[in-house]
């Protein structure tokens, strides 16, 4: 298996030989790379502040600045990139320098092209390890869990025969459905069903970037390219190559980075913040939503284009009031989560708990129900759950009297909300009373951005002032 077959790499090759520049400037596209080719160690240098690579294949001895001298050096300018040594002068001391050096690996000189494919078919999978590893550490979640689907009614059975056929594809996913209904977790199990499973899954909150960084985010950045970056780094999408990318909360991000996304949803090009030319990701993306997408192109404030873009599938989730027949398999499976067993005991959940979690309407989807249990699960010191161990905003309404809003319903009315805009209001009320007016802990809870959660409140505010003018 030769590295072409596995993905396409950037490589520098610098050597003071013209004929053997000449070869590789060949071979290696040849071979599905992508290709600079350098004379010594000070052009070397001069390039690898300007563009990213995978990788740096350096001639040992050149004119100028050695192979070593010039590993040294990357270590500043180009963190990311593997050094290897191409020498014909082997010897244990060369070994040894390399292990101070942290050379990835040595290239015979002259080289064979199956020392070259083997070389960076190493180099291809230690980026993929290293992608995935980044990942992780990118994950939103403190606890992934699973991309399991709980849930046997009508609705969802729709959901997952849908995700079913268009996981095995590349094509662009539009996941539509209020907030709380598990859009990450449908993202993941589209990922997880495709031949990119093995490869990096990245999520990202795109209203939960700070605003002056978020091309930074998904393209990356060179040092130096602005106030604060003092070291190269890998964007979202150059850490998801290979795999998937999932943008929630899209419509959050302003029309100037819509532009830029559409252009790499067209081109597949990734252009660090800094850097003058571009590269080549393959990155399946993943959109989410609980936003009217159409009513915001009629508003002008999200492109028509990049709708169209990522909307080849739309995959609509129900709410948790339209499958109330899976409460009862979502109730065990949350339960289960939170002690961390692969099973919640049965007597966990007697019928008269049931009875209440089927009755109440779930505003915030199944993200409520888990948080309503996990208080249940800790009130009830992980014995049988009663009725009582469930939070009181499952059945009854507080009387509100801070964030500038008016007074609801009587403290004993039952939650019944007539439209999805009140039942929103009413879940995010509810939740800045229970944190007491605290607006980051409400909003991670809700899990939106604090932007979103301001901008919500502001409507509230507005159309309270509207009613009583």
């Amino acid at each position: 298996m030769s590295a072409a077959s596995c993905c396409k790499l950037r490589v520098l090759f610098v050597d003071d030989e013209p004929l053997i520049r000449q070869i590789m400037a060949t071979e290696l596209p040849d071979r599905g790379h992508d290709v600079t080719v350098c004379e010594d160690g000070a052009s070397a240098l001069k390039v690898l502040a300007e563009k990213s690579f995978d990788c740096a294949i350096l001639d040992l001895q050149m004119p100028g600045l050695s192979g070593w001298e010039v590993a040294a050096r990357m270590k500043e300018i180009a963190p990311d990139t593997l050094a290897i040594i191409h020498t014909a002068h082997g010897s244990m001391d060369t070994a040894i320098q390399a292990l101070r050096m942290r050379v990835f690996d040595f290239l015979p000189k002259p080289c064979s092209l199956f020392d070259l494919d083997s070389l960076l078919l190493r180099v291809a999978e230690h980026r993929t390890l290293m992608n995935k590893t980044i990942a992780l550490e990118k994950s939103l979640k403190a606890v992934q869990g699973n991309s399991d689907l709980v849930g046997e009614s009508a609705p969802m059975q729709r959901v997952k025969r849908l995700i079913d056929k268009i996981a095995p594809t590349d094509s662009s996913v539009l996941i539509l459905g209020e907030t709380g209904t598990g859009k990450e977790l449908v993202a993941r199990r589209i990922h997880d069903l495709s031949p990119r499973a093995s490869m990096p899954f990245v999520a990202v909150n795109c209203g939960a970037l700070p605003e002056q960084l978020v091309e930074s985010e998904f393209f990356g950045h060179r040092k130096g390219a602005f106030t604060g970056a003092e070291i190269s780094r890998k964007g979202l999408l150059e850490v998801a190559d290979g795999g998937t990318l999932f943008l929630d909360e899209l419509g959050e991000l302003d029309r100037a980075m819509q532009v830029k996304l559409l252009r790499f949803l067209e081109s597949g090009e990734v252009r660090r913040v800094g850097e003058n030319e571009a590269f080549h990701v393959d990155v399946r993306i993943v959109c989410a939503t609980n936003r009217p997408l159409t009513d915001m192109i009629d508003a002008g404030t999200f492109r028509e284009d990049l709708f169209f873009r990522i909307n080849t599938f739309e995959v609509p989730l129900p709410s948790l009031r339209e499958r109330k027949d899976d409460i009862p398999a979502l109730a065990q499976a949350l339960i289960a989560r939170h002690l961390k067993r692969r099973q919640a005991p049965a007597k966990m959940l007697p019928q008269e708990t049931l009875n209440v979690l089927m009755n109440h309407d779930w505003p915030g989807n199944v993200r409520e129900l888990a948080n309503a249990l996990e208080h249940a699960v800790i009130l009830s010191d992980g014995q049988t759950i009663a009725p009582d161990d469930l939070p009181n905003s499952l059945s009854v309404r507080r009387h509100r009297k801070s964030h500038g809003m008016p007074a609801t319903a009587d403290s004993t009315t039952s939650v019944h909300a007539t439209t999805l805009q009140e039942m929103e209001r009413e879940m995010i009320l509810a939740t800045l009373e229970r944190n007491a007016g605290d607006k980051p802990k409400s909003a991670a809870e809700l899990g939106i951005a604090l932007k979103t959660l301001y901008n919500k409140l502001n409507q509230y505010q507005s159309e309270t002032a509207a009613r009583a003018s």
